[in-house]
């Protein structure tokens, strides 16, 4: 049997996976985190993007897309403390392509620094879960 860790995917909603897994991998801040079993104690920031999840005894990967949030590490524990978390089943391309159009047009016609820097925010999340569903596509769901 391969070795696991207990993985826990919150946001502020809801919990969206608790369980074992054989591999996490996460867009950190300052690149692709990839956590095996026995991982050092590791705390960072995590940026919009999908978090794919190796579970025992099954072919796929999961994905839960997350918009930013904090991760942890500990000896035998990674949890993923989301600010939004969706199941990647769960994600809506027209929904994201709207999110995205918006922002690139608030970008445009930016009335403040504040409008800027969300719709900025904005549009990396859009551009992420788009990504997400994409990376499902391949898969074939």
């Amino acid at each position: 049997m391969a070795m696991t860790v207990h993985v826990d995917v919150v946001s502020a909603e809801e919990e969206i996976f608790s369980g074992l897994a054989e591999f996490v991998a996460l867009p950190g801040e300052s690149g692709e985190l990839g956590i095996l079993p026995g991982h050092m104690p590791l705390m960072t920031r995590i940026k919009p993007g999908a978090v794919r999840l190796k579970l025992p005894n099954q072919q796929e990967e999961e994905l839960i897309f997350v918009a930013g949030g904090i991760l942890e590490v500990q000896p035998g524990r990674v949890s993923v403390l989301a600010d939004t978390a969706i199941r990647g089943h769960d994600l809506d391309e027209a929904k994201a392509l709207e999110a995205k159009s918006k922002a690139e047009e608030t970008l445009k016609n930016q009335s403040s620094q504040l409008d800027y820097a969300r719709a900025q925010g904005e549009l990396a999340e859009a551009i992420a879960q788009l990504a997400a569903i994409q990376r499902l596509r391949k898969r074939g769901h």
